[in-house]
């Protein structure tokens, strides 16, 4: 009777000894291992398409999921390849170990090496970016906070996908639409016909936008508690991360063009009617864009750059994210990106990355044939636009074009 007993107190001394190792093992390593690499998403919550499209999202993550998650963690980050080299298949091996050593479909043998300018490139500017963020002449606001310091709020641009270890920075008007949608692909979270969505144009426009679809850094606390910020920073210490920047001038234009000078209701009640109040001699302001539209009422570039520069805007709300500043979306100081492409070099660039995260094989970068804002077009649209304000524009956003390697328009800002 006696040695019965002493089995069941060694039984559960030992059992709980096991838990107190297990909650260890998980709050230590668990948190960069396990569920770090478990996938973000447990399905978006999306507006139904139309019926013609026949999407679906992909379900929430299943214990074999779970699985896969942790086998992915042995891969080297945003190469899909794995650290160790795969064992040689023999012929006496089971069925089942010739399936564990089937390469996914993301890997990839590359015969050729990528061009050793490209390399170049991609050295120089981020090398650019080091040298900036240590130069005491170039100051911005945040430049030297920590990223602990970041509120949460402030990383809702940076979207990551655990399948392949990728994080992407999205800045709006540097083709983000179609980088997101190369997102979506990646992180199978848009289902088609039953299957992960491949084709990248197929996805909707609303869905592509949909924050629902992107699992982002501003999410996390939601999902991990009090992991969330170690979490992050493991991310950004294993996963490969990118961004793409274009001219800070013409992206300014891009976004006017394209919020301002065409119909959009959201914009105009939001900003063009403020603008037009202020700048424009319209104290009462047509009430829909279709009406001002009707009239031929918008706020002119100028009344744009107008308000950009008024300190009450501000004041009011941070800058939309369609003109925020870069360094404002991105953080550059705080984490240093492995890639940083350029829209004016946008098809090398995407080539380069995909390539360099072996997914070229799954997904290409769309290429567009909308109608671009071209950087020779600066002269023409500050024509209506004062040199002391184009000036005062150049110092709101002169940490970008500093940081990103973009030349002082001297030819605007000395007429």
């Amino acid at each position: 009777m006696g040695t019965s007993r002493m089995f069941r107190i060694f039984v559960v001394l030992g059992s709980a000894f096991m838990i107190l190792l297990i909650i260890f093992y998980w709050d230590d390593v668990g948190a960069s291992h396990l569920y770090l690499n478990t996938p973000v998403s447990p399905g978006p919550k999306i507006p139904h398409p139309h019926p013609q499209q026949r999407t679906q999202t992909s379900r929430t993550p299943s214990f074999l999921s779970d699985i896969d998650a942790f086998v992915n963690q042995f891969l080297e980050p945003g190469t899909g390849e794995p650290t160790d080299p795969v064992p040689a298949e023999s012929s006496n091996q089971s069925e089942k170990a010739e399936e564990r050593y089937i390469p996914r479909r993301e890997w990839k043998i590359h015969l050729t090496p990528v061009a050793a300018e490209l390399r170049e490139r991609q050295e120089q500017r981020r090398r650019l970016l080091q040298e900036m963020c240590a130069n005491d002449s170039v100051v911005f606001p945040g430049k030297n906070r920590s990223f602990d310091d970041i509120p949460n709020k402030e990383l809702d641009h940076l979207i990551v996908d655990d399948r392949h270890g990728i994080i992407y920075c999205y800045v709006p008007k540097v083709a983000c639409s179609n980088w997101k949608r190369i997102m979506i692909v990646l992180s199978e979270s848009l289902l088609h016909d039953g299957v992960p969505q491949r084709d990248p144009l197929a996805i909707p426009r609303d869905l592509v936008h949909n924050s629902s679809m992107h699992f982002t850094f501003n999410k996390f606390w939601k999902r991990y508690g009090k992991f969330a910020r170690h979490l992050m920073k493991v991310k950004l210490k294993k996963y490969t991360k990118f961004l793409f920047v274009r001219d800070p001038f013409v992206r300014l234009i891009s976004a006017y063009r394209n919020k301002f000078e065409l119909r959009n209701e959201d914009f105009y009640r939001r900003f063009a009617q403020v603008m037009l109040r202020r700048y424009a001699n319209q104290p009462t302001p047509p009430a829909s864009v279709d009406e001002a539209f009707t009239v031929g009422i918008h706020p002119s570039f100028s009344h744009f750059i107008q308000y950009l520069l008024d300190p009450q805007t501000e004041k009011e709300m941070p800058f939309n994210e369609h003109w925020r500043q870069v360094y404002r979306l991105c953080h550059p100081c705080q984490i240093q990106y492995d890639f940083v492409g350029h829209l004016e070099t946008a098809e090398e660039d995407a080539e380069h990355l995909l390539r360099q995260l072996r997914v070229d094989n799954v997904v290409e970068f769309p290429t567009s044939h909308r109608n671009l804002t071209a950087s020779s077009w600066e002269t023409d649209w500050f024509n209506t636009v004062p040199v002391e304000a184009r000036r005062e524009l150049y110092k709101l956003y002169e940490p970008d074009f500093r940081l990103f390697g973009y030349d002082k328009p001297d030819s605007i800002l000395n007429e």
